[in-house]
């Protein structure tokens, strides 16, 4: 069946309700449109679902997530696994209350218990509730930092981090299984409640959540100390963050955070930005004028599902607020954590830091240089929960701090995400004891780089829309497999990884060996004086991502070393397109 069949059916069909229809109706006249919307289904990957709101099957509505929940709860059944139940969060987004409300309602009539969140809750939370009610699974609805016409739908596996393999596979299968829409089932909500198979949740796993986080202070004392002095600017980016990141710091005893007031309440249109994304320079404009009103230490912003940190921090020479990539914040943590577990508690002789391939080359020197091992894993948060699980099911080797270049990180195992409510906590922590030895965070970068190089990360990303966007990133990353480049600049490329195919192959000696990692649409490039090249499709959005690092002498050479990068990066690109 065509896209014009599929469109025809839908405005005929009586399964679609007169909403849905009369948005159909008024896009009769755009064939693009029309085709856009049907000629694929919204694909449910291993993310799950992400996409433009709106009617039709490669768009999240009702139906899309109905289809979506009725191949979980299939896959849920034949693991015989009903009785544990699944926890569902969601943030502020357009329709995530509903969104919620019709997974939880798909789960019931299926005889599966929906433990849902009575309001908006980050993304780590409910990777937390997954594994403190002992659910099977868990459904964030969320679109994370994506603009305001995107919503998504994120699956978690009883571990508490989302699914990876076999269940990914085996819960996509199902999910391609659902062809009719009338086949999925659903139920009234007071029914479901009558039932038992609808239960709000909220404060109780709010506490607990709370306590497992202020587990993770290392130095209270610091914060007795000079918590009260420290200025911190924060902004909630109009999502989940604000009232959990407020209340830990408020317990812990930082008495001046300022909360950027014009994002501080939920709204899904992010009137204040037009990207919600704490990478982006415009999310903290308002912000850094109020850092500036108040003579603030640091700005912190989190993502609409606060899984994502984002930081500015004040350099008292200059009186300037620096900014902190994710790679930048995420060694910021990593040497404050591991160096300050070292000192008072000790580090595990089988302790690990995990890194995703596209992160800074700067962790693997921080773990060698407290003699912890290094794992590298795919893109993606989940990968680090898997290692998190191998340690536990195995009982050989312990988690000590993970993270990735995109503003994520986890401090701890309460959660299998990363934890942007747990991050804002450990950054004020690390201020307040960097205080106490009479620095500022930006002094405690400085001296990183001093200790194991200026090691600078940078991103260059191509936006490719609809059809003919996705042919197209799929043509560059087949120029560059069948082609691979012997030079970038004026690094050499040493080995060039293939993910897809699991090779690493030596350019010197032609010696190929095996990633070790999952198939994958990723190509790496080991680089002479060890720089790097990495070129990947967004798994969230049409974008085809070239990631790439230097190393140089000083901050200057470094960004020098970057800008040159960047320009080659940029002419490899267009010669492609």
């Amino acid at each position: 069946m065509g896209y014009r069949e599929k469109y025809e059916e839908w405005l005929g069909g009586t399964y679609f309700d007169a909403d849905t229809k009369a948005e159909l109706q008024s896009i009769a006249s755009d064939e693009k449109e029309i085709e856009d919307r049907f000629y694929k289904d919204l694909e449910f990957g291993t993310a799950g679902l992400r996409g433009v709101i709106g009617a039709g099957i490669n768009r999240m509505n009702i139906y899309t997530v109905r289809r979506a929940t009725q191949g979980l709860a299939n896959y849920i059944t034949k693991k015989d696994a009903k009785e544990k139940g699944v926890a569902i969060a969601y943030d502020s987004r357009r329709m995530s209350p509903e969104f919620a409300d019709e997974a939880a309602l798909c789960l019931a009539a299926n005889g599966i218990k929906a433990y849902v969140f009575e309001s908006l809750r980050p993304t780590p939370e409910l990777s937390f509730a997954v594994r403190k009610l002992g659910c099977i699974a868990g459904i964030n609805i969320t679109a994370s930092h994506n603009p305001p016409e995107y919503n998504g739908y994120k699956v978690y596996w009883e571990d508490g981090a989302q699914i990876t393999p076999p269940h990914d596979k085996g819960i996509m299968d199902e999910v391609k299984a659902v062809t009719d829409f009338a086949d999925v089932k659903t139920m009234a909500k007071d029914d479901a409640a009558r039932e038992g198979f609808y239960e709000v949740i909220g404060a109780a796993i709010d506490d607990a959540y709370m306590e497992e986080l202020k587990k993770q202070v290392i130095h209270q004392d610091s914060i007795d100390a000079v918590g009260k002095e420290l200025k911190i600017v924060y902004s909630p980016l109009h999502g989940t963050g604000n009232i959990p990141a407020r209340r830990v710091l408020k317990e812990l005893g930082f008495e001046n955070v300022y909360v950027v007031k014009e994002q501080e309440l939920p709204d899904g249109e992010f009137p204040t930005v037009s990207y919600p994304n704490p990478e982006a320079e415009e999310a903290f404009t308002l912000g850094l004028k109020l850092a500036k009103e108040v003579d603030a230490d640091l700005v912190l912003a989190t993502d609409p599902d606060a899984d994502r940190l984002g930081v500015y921090v004040k350099d008292t020479k200059s009186g300037e607020y620096k900014v902190l990539t994710g790679n930048m914040s995420g060694c910021l943590l990593a040497e404050y954590e591991i160096s300050q577990r070292k000192a008072v508690r000790g580090l595990p002789e089988d302790g690990y830091l995990i890194k995703t391939i596209v992160t800074t080359n700067m962790a693997d020197a921080i773990a060698k240089s407290y003699g912890l091992g290094l794992i590298e894993v795919l893109t993606g948060f989940k990968y680090i929960g898997q290692q998190i699980l191998g340690f536990e099911t195995s009982g050989k080797g312990q988690y000590v701090f993970g993270f990735e270049e995109s503003y994520g990180c986890l401090i701890g195992t309460h959660a299998r995400d990363k934890d942007a409510i747990v991050a804002t906590m450990a950054l004020c922590e690390a201020a307040a004891y960097y205080k106490t030895q009479g620095k500022t965070l930006w002094d405690a970068m400085i001296d990183m780089y001093e200790k194991y190089g200026y090691y600078k990360d940078a991103i260059q990303s191509v936006t490719m829309k609809g059809i003919e966007g996705l042919e197209k990133i799929k043509s560059i990353l087949e120029t560059l497999r069948n082609n691979p480049p012997v030079k970038v600049g004026e690094y050499k490329v040493l080995k060039a990884r293939d993910y897809d195919a699991d090779t690493i192959k030596d350019l010197e000696t032609g010696e190929v060996s095996p990633t070790g990692l999952p198939k994958s649409n990723v190509l790496y490039y080991d680089l002479s004086d060890d720089a790097w090249l990495c070129v990947r499709p967004s798994g969230t959005e049409p974008k085809v991502k070239f990631y790439y690092g230097v190393k140089g002498t000083s901050l200057e050479d470094a960004d020098s070393k970057s800008e040159a990068m960047g320009k080659e990066v940029l002419a490899m690109i267009d010669n492609m397109m």
